[in-house]
């Protein structure tokens, strides 16, 4: 018996032996076991920014509140269905072929839906063209036969009223003008000016990208002049309208540097009750008010004649007459300067000429001498030292010439352990898309998007470079650049020796930010799209380099639907950056002030809002004085 019992209680200490180290294995494997960033969320959360590396937070960051669904948007069949496309033509495809994911999700970012649209019916046209007339579209053009020549002009000298169009033929771009010469007719009239945007085939009514109505002094001085700026859009009918001279308190924004209105102009005493009407087919302005004396610095009168020239800034557009700036607008959403179309005038005006300069023109690539030295490398490594995506738009072929005949031909690029891409949304001009696919085609550098390029949908493009850099061509270092930046890649190579190779976040780094609440801005974030004080830390937009191991967590993180979508793409890596953080990773936030995002200044090691002119002037300024100077 008391051998039974000895028996007994050995095996219930070996039984509570084993359940015990089975809870305690238990334990353990559940501690390690893998988890995503959405469920690693809240028992992580992220620290504030500092330099050097973090592994831990305290700041709060916002979470996705579930994963999201998928979605068909109109048009994405097509533009995923198989295509006899040539091998040499499926290279600026590569990155398009693995989006469909990302652009399917039910938490899409603003106008994916409309990007989507317009893009499978320019993909449509294009791919008719390509298919039908390949020999036609690789000819050599005569200078007198550009689709898309540097100026266009009319010379009229009646009067406008019953509406003149001037055709855009190829869109806007920052160094493009539009100069009307003309005479203002009637004591009691008005003319407009308006910016049409292009269409796409089965488009509703075109959007007026720019509004201008321009209402003159009454009989005997009797109503108060002013320029009236404004937007209209099938979405959104009219935007806010901007009147010059202001009503009440001048505006302090400033756009590109300037006044919204000329302050010289001072609106006179008057009752604030003028009842304002558009018509979307009838653009035009009804405007009734009390009586006030007119300024005579008013820019416009009956029978003067005046030289207006309005242009595209980097941030919105511009009116100068007679030399002098009289009224900004910042631009709206999605009506940007590439967009435009043509240029309709019309109301009470001796219109006498209107000249489009400094329009966007593509090379004939047939007549480039150096064509072999600018393509893009054959990439034979298996894994690059550093990929570089370049964010340009479609119109944007001077840029991208300059890159190429610039900073594009240090010795690492051309050696292949650097690539250098394009990424680039489709265009709603048939003619700029046929371009752009002649130039993918000469130089291999492009990668096409399945979408139209709207400011709002970038930050796409900012996951297809880490897709290109990840399962395309593999690189160590992933870099995101703009088409109107100037790289050092030699200093940023040498600089990269001495930095972190996992984990890696760097650039002009924002430690401290906050979202912009106002609804004019084109920065603008409601509550709904982040609704913290603050912004993890994030590098500014115009050049910034991340690591192999953050672009794989991005690229994965997307595809299952574990990050959030976020319209700005730079202020996205940041938020990306910080889930990654809080999956236990540890990052380096590496800042570098000779990143400028504003401008030059010697001894940088990028340089941003640099046009065609000045990035080959930086070039050439490296190569005689080896110094890194800025051109003025």
């Amino acid at each position: 018996m008391k051998k039974w019992s000895g028996g007994m209680m050995i095996v219930a200490l070996a039984m509570i032996l084993v359940f015990r180290y089975c809870s305690l294995v238990g334990t353990k494997v559940t501690k390690h076991q893998k988890q995503s960033a959405y469920n690693f969320f809240n028992k992580h959360p992220p620290s504030g920014g500092s330099t050097g590396s973090a592994r831990s937070s305290t700041r709060e960051i916002q979470k996705p509140v579930k994963r999201p669904s998928r979605v068909n948007f109109e048009g994405l069949d097509f533009l995923y269905a198989p295509k006899n496309v040539s091998a040499d033509d499926y290279k600026a495809l590569l990155v398009w072929a693995q989006m469909r994911i990302l652009l399917s999700r039910s938490d899409a970012l603003p106008e994916t839906a409309k990007g989507i649209k317009e893009a499978s019916v320019a993909w449509k046209d294009l791919y008719s063209e390509v298919n039908t007339g390949k020999p036609s579209i690789i000819k050599t053009v005569n200078e007198e036969d550009r689709n898309c020549p540097p100026f266009v002009s009319g010379f009229f000298g009646t009067n406008s009223s019953g509406g003149v169009v001037l055709q855009i033929p190829c869109g806007l771009i920052e160094d493009s003008s539009i100069t009307l010469v003309g005479i203002p007719e009637g004591g009691h009239g008005s003319f407009q000016v308006n910016f049409i945007g292009s269409q796409v085939s089965g488009e509703g009514e075109p959007p007026v990208v720019l509004h201008y109505n321009v209402s003159l002094p009454g009989e005997n001085m009797t109503e108060q002049p002013f320029i009236l700026q404004n937007t209209w859009s099938n979405e959104s009918g009219w935007g806010k309208e901007e009147r010059c001279p202001a009503h009440g308190s001048i505006s302090s924004l400033r756009v590109d540097g300037l006044a919204l209105c000329n302050q010289e102009v001072v609106r006179g005493p008057m009752e604030d009750n003028a009842n304002l009407s558009h018509s979307k087919r009838e653009i035009s302005t009804n405007v009734s008010g009390g009586s006030a004396h007119a300024s005579e610095n008013f820019p416009f009168a009956e029978g003067s004649l005046f030289t207006a020239t309005i242009w595209p800034g980097l941030e919105g557009f511009h009116l100068t007459v007679n030399g002098r700036q009289e009224a900004s607008l910042p631009y709206r959403e999605n009506l940007e300067p590439w967009s435009v179309g043509e240029v309709r005038i019309g109301g009470n005006l001796n219109l006498l000429s209107a000249i489009a300069k400094g329009l966007p023109v593509s090379e004939d690539h047939d007549l480039v001498v150096d064509l072999d030295r600018l393509k893009a490398p054959v990439v034979s490594r298996k894994r690059l030292l550093m990929l570089i995506g370049v964010f340009s738009t479609g119109n944007n072929f001077e840029r991208r010439m300059a890159l190429r005949r610039s900073w594009m031909q240090y010795e690492s690029v051309r050696s292949g352990d650097v690539a250098v891409r394009f990424f680039i949304g489709l265009h709603k001009n048939k003619q700029v898309n046929l371009e752009l696919w002649k130039e993918a085609q000469a130089y291999g550098d492009i990668q096409f998007m399945p979408f139209v390029d709207y400011y709002s949908l970038i930050s796409y493009k900012t996951v297809a470079i880490c897709i290109m850099g990840t399962k395309v061509l593999p690189a160590k270092y992933i870099m995101k650049t703009d088409d109107d930046a100037f790289v050092r890649i030699d200093e940023m190579i040498l600089s990269l020796k001495q930095k972190p190779s996992n984990g890696l976040l760097y650039g002009l780094i924002s430690f401290e930010s906050s979202p912009d609440r106002d609804k004019n801005s084109k920065w603008y974030i409601s509550n709904e799209e982040w609704s913290k004080d603050k912004y993890p830390p994030w590098a500014h937009g115009p050049g910034y380099i991340i690591s192999r191991d953050i672009a794989k967590f991005i690229v994965k993180g997307h595809q299952e639907g574990d990050l959030q979508l976020f319209k700005l793409e730079d202020v996205a890596m940041g938020i990306w950056i910080e889930h990654f953080k809080s999956s236990g990773q540890e990052v380096h936030y590496i800042n570098d002030e000779r990143f400028y995002n504003a401008g030059c200044e010697p001894q940088y090691i990028l340089a941003h809002y640099q046009g065609p002119r000045k990035v080959l002037c930086l070039w050439e300024t490296l190569q005689k004085q080896h110094k890194p100077n800025c051109c003025e």
